[in-house]
C-alpha cells in the first residue's frame, strides 16, 4: 500500500536553549492511506465551511468562537478509526545530551524525526512524508532524512520527504492540532476553564483515557516517550 504522512512540531526550542518554558519538545505525524487523501481533505474542508473557518486552523488559534469546529474535527478524526492514525515523539530537555548530536540542534532535530517515522514503516509499503516548512542551515537535511529512512527499511520504499507550507495543507494543520493537544497535556500547560482545556478533555473522553505515553502497538493516538539515557 501507499501511505501519506503529514508532520509538524511544537517547542523545538527545547533543543536550542535551556530556558525553554516547557519540559518537552514534540514532533507529531498523521498517517493515512494515500487513496483516502482526497476524501479526508474534502471532509475537513466541509467542516471548515460549516463553521466558517476561512483561514488556517491550528492549535494556537483555538478560541471560544471556534470551539465547536475543533470539537467536531476531533470527533471526525476519531470516527475514522485506524485508517487515520496519529503518532508523536516526546523529547525531554532534562534527559537531552547534545553531545550525541555533535552539539548541532538541527542534526538532533532530524534524528528525532527519524526515530518518530522509522518505527512505523512496515514492509512492502510506499511512503511519502510531508513536513511543515522549516528553515534549515544545511540544505540537504530532508534528502538525508529520506535516504536514512529508505536505507533502513529495505523492504519498503520512501519516495518523498517534502517540505510543505502548513497554510496549504489541511492535513498538516490537523497534525498541528493533534500535536498541540498532546503537548498541552504532557507539558502540563493547561489553563483550567479555558477553551483548550475543554477541547483536550473532550478528546480524552473520546479515547477513554488521558493522553500519556503509550506502547508501540497503540495505533490510533500513539505517544512515543523516547528513552534518551538507555534502559528497557
Amino acid at each position: 500500500m501507499n501511505f501519506d504522512v503529514y508532520c509538524d512540531e511544537v517547542h523545538p526550542d527545547v533543543l536550542t536553549t535551556k530556558k525553554s518554558q516547557v519540559p518537552n519538545m514534540l514532533i507529531g505525524s498523521l498517517w493515512l492511506p494515500s487513496e483516502k487523501r482526497q476524501g479526508y481533505k474534502d471532509a475537513i474542508h466541509s467542516l471548515r465551511s460549516k463553521h466558517k473557518i476561512g483561514r488556517e486552523f491550528k492549535w494556537n488559534q483555538i478560541s471560544p468562537s471556534r470551539e465547536e469546529f475543533y470539537l467536531e474535527l476531533l470527533d471526525w478524526f476519531q470516527s475514522q478509526g485506524d485508517n487515520l492514525r496519529f503518532r508523536c515523539i516526546v523529547v525531554s530537555k532534562e534527559k537531552l545530551d547534545m553531545r550525541l548530536h555533535e552539539y548541532d540542534s538541527e542534526l538532533g532535530f532530524y534524528k528525532f524525526y527519524y526515530q518518530l517515522l522509522h518505527h512505523w514503516i512496515y514492509d512492502n509499503n510506499e511512503y511519502s512524508f510531508f513536513l511543515d516548512c522549516k528553515t534549515n542551515r544545511k540544505r540537504d537535511r530532508l534528502n538525508d532524512l529520506r535516504l536514512c529512512l529508505d536505507r533502513a527499511n529495505l523492504s519498503s520504499l520512501v519516495t518523498r520527504v517534502q517540505s510543505t507550507y502548513s497554510r496549504e495543507s489541511v492535513l498538516i494543520q490537523l497534525a498541528d492540532v493533534l500535536t498541540g493537544l498532546a503537548s498541552y497535556r504532557l507539558n502540563n500547560t493547561i489553563r483550567v476553564g479555558s477553551t483548550k482545556e475543554r477541547v483536550l478533555t473532550h478528546y480524552e473522553g473520546l479515547q477513554g483515557r488521558k493522553i500519556a505515553p503509550t506502547h508501540k502497538i497503540e495505533q490510533k493516538f500513539n505517544v512515543f516517550q523516547i528513552q534518551l539515557q538507555g534502559g528497557w
